[in-house]
């Protein structure tokens, strides 16, 4: 299973680490052009987040870990992208990695 973070998630930071980890940013923040305000630093942190975070976690779908985890955290369902992947045949695999390797070289 692999899952993108598409979305902002909530309380990730509490609210004392919001404002110097937004004071941190304030100076890239101007350059970009944007206002200072704590509703703009924060905007454009999320929009930082969203462009250079790539996150990738992978989890067995059977069994009942997999439904204890979506209850406990549903920021996984709801901020998420969820693409689900199946065993691919052999010849795939190497059909894949031999155009791969031929670009590559």
């Amino acid at each position: 299973m692999f899952m993108c973070l598409t979305s902002q998630v909530p309380n990730l930071y509490p609210k004392d680490e919001i404002v110097p980890l937004l004071d941190m940013i304030r100076t890239r923040a101007k350059k970009a052009g944007k206002d200072g305000s704590i509703a703009e630093l924060y905007i454009y942190f999320i929009e930082l987040c969203r462009t250079n975070l790539h996150m990738v976690m992978c989890m067995s779908p059977f069994g009942d870990n997999f439904r204890t985890r979506l209850r406990m955290f549903p920021s996984l369902v709801n901020c998420c992208t969820i693409d689900w992947f199946s065993e691919w045949p052999e010849e795939a695999l190497h059909s894949v990695a031999t155009n791969f390797v031929a670009s590559v070289s």
